[in-house]
């Protein structure tokens, strides 16, 4: 039996009575829960703004989460690619990235406009254009220092990625990638209510080759289930260190137990290919310049090249990347 279902319908997370029960905030199961006094008094029913997230969102053609058990594994640096790879591959295509890492926004760095602030006008909040096709939304923008910490608790932040939703004036995207922080609790599952009505083509899973990270995909894999969240494929990275000079690649971190390919067979997932640990990736995220830009040729962009392609083929969107 695998661990994801495909056709799996949209539920709560085991034993959560949900935030509309009659129960919310009162079951054995929401013992310990950050949320437990807000579901417990708030008012019980769909949630009023679900209407205006979706329509707020109905100009966007495909949502994709991108999600990690742990931490370490680079996906922020994954979603930055697979961005610049999407408004790359497609320069008719409008892209844009939302970082619900509220305690951890690094995007803005990796993408060279930490600097920026959010503009608001009539229609809303404005993202930070990156690029004439690629924009990006995160609280590091509302932050008075780069160095200031957010120490908010879980209705706090579930607050702030619902202005995301609902606030951000997106404009017509094709594709809206949302980065999560690691783990499988309140950032996300505030962003599959929000967006369980606007419609989420699915989430890409993020690892590294050993164990370690392994065990912990497999809880994301586990959350995803029982979510209701489509699982379009696990992504392999730092798989093998590529020098950057003779292109000889070496392994790091060793897939003792057969890596992220094994385990997308023994869970019924699509397995999306593997991207190579390049050292001029970290320098680019540094710099805030576009890897993908800078070293086209490399063997970690023809690899993010691949995974963009299947993951198209995921998502059913037709004609070449």
């Amino acid at each position: 039996m695998t661990l994801f279902e495909p056709n799996t319908p949209n539920k709560t997370p085991e034993h959560c009575p949900g935030p509309e029960s009659d129960r919310a905030g009162q079951g054995d199961a929401c013992n310990g829960c950050p949320n437990q006094a807000i579901c417990a008094t708030a008012p019980k029913g769909p949630d009023p703004d679900i209407p205006l997230i979706t329509a707020r969102l109905s100009g966007i053609k495909h949502k994709l989460l991108v999600l990690s058990g742990k931490g370490g594994v680079g996906k922020s640096t994954f979603t930055t690619m697979l961005g610049h790879a999407f408004a790359a591959l497609s320069p008719d295509a409008q892209v844009g990235i939302m970082d619900t890492d509220i305690c951890g926004p690094s995007i803005p760095k990796m993408l060279g406009v930490e600097a920026e602030t959010i503009h608001v006008s009539a229609s809303g909040w404005s993202p930070v254009w990156v690029t004439d096709n690629l924009g990006v939304m995160s609280v590091q923008f509302m932050l008075p220092s780069r160095d200031d910490a957010v120490i908010w608790r879980g209705p706090k932040k579930n607050g702030l990625i619902k202005q995301f939703l609902m606030d951000v004036e997106w404009g017509p995207l094709d594709y809206l990638v949302v980065d999560t922080p690691p783990g499988t609790s309140d950032e996300h599952l505030s962003v599959n209510s929000f967006l369980s009505a606007s419609g989420v083509d699915g989430a890409v899973l993020v690892t590294t080759p050993q164990e370690v990270a392994l065990l912990d995909v497999r809880k994301e894999l586990d959350f995803c289930n029982k979510a209701g969240i489509r699982v379009l494929g696990l992504v392999e990275n730092m798989s093998g260190f590529v020098c950057p000079k003779c292109t000889h690649e070496s392994q790091i971190f060793r897939a003792t137990t057969g890596g992220a390919e094994k385990l997308a067979k023994e869970t019924g997932v699509p397995f999306l290919g593997r991207v190579p640990l390049d050292p001029r990736i970290g320098m680019a995220c540094d710099f805030g310049e576009s890897f993908f830009d800078a070293f086209p040729d490399s063997p970690a962009c023809a690899a993010l090249r691949d995974v963009v392609e299947r993951v198209k083929a995921e998502i059913a969107v037709d004609g070449p990347v």
